[in-house]
């Protein structure tokens, strides 16, 4: 008997996790990706890992799980994506007031001296940023290396046996045949129409990419509290990364969610306001060059919690998706919870919270 089939549907880094484990597991998985690998929210996000921000909620042990995996990875294959260790401060800007402020406070020169720290969130221990492009695509390489294969198509169907249970996906017109198949599409995982799954929302978030002249600045992460001239009060987040760039995200809406994934773009004026407040609050990075003006939309379920594990009424059909903000620090134990379903092993964080049948997701 030959190792275990899998589909995986979509190319994010869900997708490239639950991949990576089931290939190291000894499985055979098929990641199928219709636009490019990370070309969503797994390429657009902040990278930013915490060990116990979730705390106190059902993500508190996959999120727990998933910090350690982080740094193992990061270990087992070092420099691939950027792994980093931070210090992470709450900032407040009152652009309303903007006192001068001539005390040194540590904080790298390309802030505002009105830019001042209110509260430590997190230490090298217990906080990290990584490139999530690179994390993504290095995941899938190295499932990829340990069996996996990436095949360039659209998914549009499921293939079903005569008793409902599920032998493949349609994609590109073909039939590629599996013994299960794992729906890791984000927010377009509703696309499969004839999947029973909860209503998957979209949450859309702006994003620009700094480069520093200088190169890689201190090893830290802010989250701000803005407060503009004309009264707005926004909580941009900021991310100094290995590379010499740095990430400002904020500014979430609830645009149509794009059919295409490759036609997502950033809406011209929320990018120019993202740039407006980093001007205010740090001065030295919007005079930095810009990388990337960018949009992405993350997945959201109803009561904020992922959607995990075995679709009902669908048997050799699994999802995994959900994630909201926490995609990127949830991912790897994602993979491994989801790749321990599949292969019908016993995982070591209790699927329940995140079952598709739970409560409250209509």
């Amino acid at each position: 008997m030959g190792s275990m089939r899998v589909v995986v549907c979509g190319g994010g880094v869900i997708g490239a996790a639950t991949a990576y484990f089931l290939a190291k597991a000894g499985a055979e998985p098929i990641v199928i990706e219709r636009t490019a690998v990370a070309c969503g929210a797994s390429g657009k996000s902040g990278g930013f890992l915490a060990l116990d921000w979730c705390d106190g909620s059902p993500l508190q042990p996959l999120a727990r799980r998933s910090f350690a995996l982080h740094r193992q990875l990061a270990e087992a294959m070092p420099e691939r994506w950027g792994y980093r260790p931070v210090t992470t401060l709450h900032l407040q800007h009152d652009a309303r007031r903007s006192p001068a402020n001539d005390q040194p406070t540590g904080l790298p020169a390309w802030l505002d001296s009105a830019t001042i720290p209110t509260q430590r969130l997190g230490t090298p221990e217990t906080t990290a940023v990584i490139h999530p492009a690179a994390f993504t695509r290095g995941l899938l390489e190295a499932a990829r290396e340990a069996g996996a294969s990436l095949v360039d198509a659209t998914v549009t169907d499921l293939a079903r046996r005569s008793d409902g249970s599920v032998s493949g996906v349609v994609a590109g017109g073909e039939s590629i045949s599996a013994d299960a198949v794992v729906i890791a599409m984000g927010p377009w995982s509703n696309l499969l129409t004839t999947l029973d799954l909860p209503p998957v929302h979209a949450l859309e978030g702006s994003s620009l990419v700094f480069r520093l002249e200088d190169g890689p600045t201190e090893p830290v992460a802010f989250f701000v509290d803005y407060l503009g001239a004309d009264g707005t009060h926004d909580s941009p987040e900021v991310v100094a990364r290995s590379d010499g760039t740095v990430y400002v995200s904020g500014l979430s809406a609830q645009p149509p969610l794009p059919a295409d994934p490759g036609h997502v773009a950033p809406q011209p004026a929320t990018a120019d306001r993202l740039l407006a407040m980093v001007r205010a609050f740090a001065p030295g990075l919007a005079s930095s060059p810009v990388l990337a003006r960018q949009a992405c939309f993350r997945p959201v379920m109803r009561d904020g919690l992922p959607l995990l594990g075995p679709v009902p009424d669908a048997p050799g059909a699994f999802v995994a998706t959900g994630h909201s903000v926490w995609g990127m620090l949830n991912a790897p134990a994602t993979g491994e919870l989801v790749a321990d379903l599949v292969l019908g092993k016993s995982p070591g964080i209790d699927p329940a919270p995140f079952a598709v049948d739970r409560r409250g997701l209509g």
